[in-house]
């Protein structure tokens, strides 16, 4: 009787201890402020260029990154908070990135859409749709030559899995039984087209049949759903069994960069996606668990709070880069 109640749980509270648990929420609360933080900061003035918020995809981010640890890889896209801070960055250093200030992870040249964290394994975000897909194939083949037993987890959107690039890469990962897991993140919209207007299989997961290989579509907002279908991709490429493609159904709830207008979406569209706020759904998965009461989670709230504006203030007073320095580690130089 036990054994059934037990096998009942959802997948997180089975494979997960209850610290891990809450870590997990913590940080979906984490990239939850920093998106809402880094909006902020844009509005007033402080931060330059446009980004792409991933407002609404925490539980996408947070739980397709569970399995994983320092030493396997992942690759983003100019959608790429969410994963960085999934992957355990510093928000500190990513807001002084956005700030293009010397003490961000890439010294503030790379900005937004750029930024890599590669002693957490994070290769880093791309600007060019798809362009993540074929360097997490290149991560794959290289940790299995070098049988390093690490897996790599790419992810894309919708838009990227009709680019030439998500068909060859696909193909060249299945051929080699490489160890990556393609994990994509269908927030329903490539820039303003919908999914339905530009993509003839109904679910992106279909796909997976022509490359010979297994293919999941789970709800994007239902962290236990997408903790699971993450760990049995990774642990079947860990096994050398190959490569997977997910496929994570979520939503964003802003336009697709600071420059869109949101004209194309309904208001009752959002509002119902709204409803499915991946976050107020872990949070009562957690309640009713006994992992976390509403005064933890107050607590959680709190002290996200602190770290977000801490890192603002921290990439405020950092130094700008120095203009004498601005081909550093852009050329390399011959040995003498």
């Amino acid at each position: 009787m036990l054994e059934t109640a037990t096998a009942n749980l959802p997948f997180a509270v089975r494979q997960y201890s209850a610290e891990q648990l809450r870590e997990a929420l913590r940080k979906m609360l984490l990239i939850r402020r920093f998106e809402e933080g880094a909006e902020d900061s844009y509005t007033r003035g402080l931060i330059h260029g446009t980004m792409h918020l991933s407002i609404g995809q925490e539980a996408s981010a947070v739980g397709a990154c569970m399995p994983l640890t320092d030493a396997d890889k992942i690759t983003s896209t100019h959608r790429g908070h969410g994963h960085c801070i999934a992957k355990g960055a510093e928000v500190a250093r990513m807001f002084a990135e956005f700030f293009g200030k010397e003490t961000g992870y890439c010294r503030g040249r790379g900005g937004s859409m750029h930024i890599a964290d590669v002693t957490k394994g994070n290769l880093g975000a791309n600007g060019i749709v798809a362009g993540g897909i074929p360097i997490a194939v290149g991560a794959a083949l290289s940790a299995k030559r070098l049988k390093t037993g690490s897996v790599v987890l790419c992810f894309f959107g919708d838009g990227a899995g009709n680019e030439g690039a998500f068909h060859e890469s696909l193909n060249m990962a299945a051929i080699w039984d490489l160890p990556v897991v393609f994990f994509c993140e269908n927030n329903k919209y490539a820039m303003s087209t919908a999914t339905e207007r530009s993509t003839a299989v109904h679910n992106i997961a279909e796909r997976a049949a022509a490359y010979a290989m297994p293919g999941i579509t789970v709800d994007g907002n239902d962290f236990s759903a997408v903790a699971e279908a993450s760990h049995v991709a990774v642990e079947r490429a860990r096994a050398g069994q190959g490569p997977s493609l997910i496929e994570s159904v979520t939503y964003r709830w802003r336009g697709h960069s600071k420059s869109d207008r949101n004209r194309y979406r309904s208001k009752e569209e959002i509002e119902s996606w709204v409803a499915r706020d991946p976050i107020g759904r872990f949070a009562e998965l957690l309640r009713e668990q006994a992992i976390l009461d509403a005064e933890g989670f107050k607590a959680l709230e709190d002290a996200v709070e602190r770290e977000i504006a801490a890192a603002i203030d921290f990439a405020k007073t950092s130094p700008a880069p120095d203009p004498l320095a601005l081909t550093r580690d852009v050329y390399t130089e011959r040995p003498a």
